[in-house]
């Protein structure tokens, strides 16, 4: 597991978004098992302390369960995994959005550039396997 942590964030808060990007890609489905707390702080370098943290945190959040003397699991309430999705595109087009508005185009000529560069990025992503 190969995490950067930066300084604007909590730690724990961190390992939350990163668990949160590994659902939205479908790297981890629902009911997988989730790494153990030791083993994760272990991985990461970090207390103990604050995974427990991260994971209560994701707990509350319901994106995974844990049941006693059980290893926690992502939730199996799809809802939940097609939300973590949402808020993750909506965060980035917010952020995307905000860098934008200072150039001060317009939506439709963006829109336009959007989907040019989408429609190359994937003739790029499909040259590239083959």
């Amino acid at each position: 597991m190969n995490m950067q942590f930066n300084t604007r964030a909590p730690v724990y808060l961190q390992v939350v978004d990163y668990f949160k990007k590994k659902m939205a890609l479908g790297e981890l489905k629902a009911g997988d098992e989730m790494p153990s707390r030791r083993e994760l702080a272990n991985d990461l370098k970090i207390n103990p302390n604050t995974v427990q943290k991260a994971f209560k945190e994701m707990e509350d959040q319901q994106l995974i369960t844990t049941e006693r003397n059980r290893p926690s699991r992502v939730t199996t309430d799809v809802t939940i995994l097609a939300q973590i999705r949402s808020e993750i595109v909506d965060d980035a087009v917010a952020v995307f959005v905000e860098s934008i508005q200072e150039l001060d185009v317009s939506v439709d000529e963006l829109v336009e550039k959007i989907k040019r560069q989408y429609k190359e990025g994937m003739y790029d992503d499909r040259s590239v396997g083959s």
